[in-house]
């Protein structure tokens, strides 16, 4: 009879098959759910990317459609030079020139 048994101390567990093969390969465990987080995240924040930029590019576009409509059409483009010329050749000749009171203790 053989001083010691064959059989491991204590029960084996149904995962371990599994624990052996992450202590021989701890890629398994730790590199590839790594990369995998990475690879995901970069076609992840690739769509938000284009989401941010399609949001934009239709706000622009409904400016672009006020602009058709023809809303800057009916604008008169400002010159300095003109509205003095403008201002100028306002006249108002229907006034006329009062004196009024200087408040007492006042000398002219």
């Amino acid at each position: 009879m053989p001083t010691f048994q064959s059989k491991p101390y204590g029960k084996q567990s149904a995962f371990q098959p599994l624990a052996n093969k992450v202590k021989r390969y701890p890629f398994a465990l730790f590199g590839f759910p790594f990369i995998a987080i990475i690879v995901g995240a970069s076609f992840g924040l690739s769509q938000i990317t284009q989401t941010r930029y399609d949001h934009r590019d239709q706000r622009h576009q409904k400016v672009a459609k006020e602009e058709a409509l023809g809303l800057d059409a009916k604008r008169r483009k400002l010159s300095l030079q003109e509205e003095y010329w403008r201002l100028q050749a306002k006249t108002d000749d229907d006034w006329e020139q009062v004196r009024i009171d200087r408040p007492p203790g006042v000398e002219e």
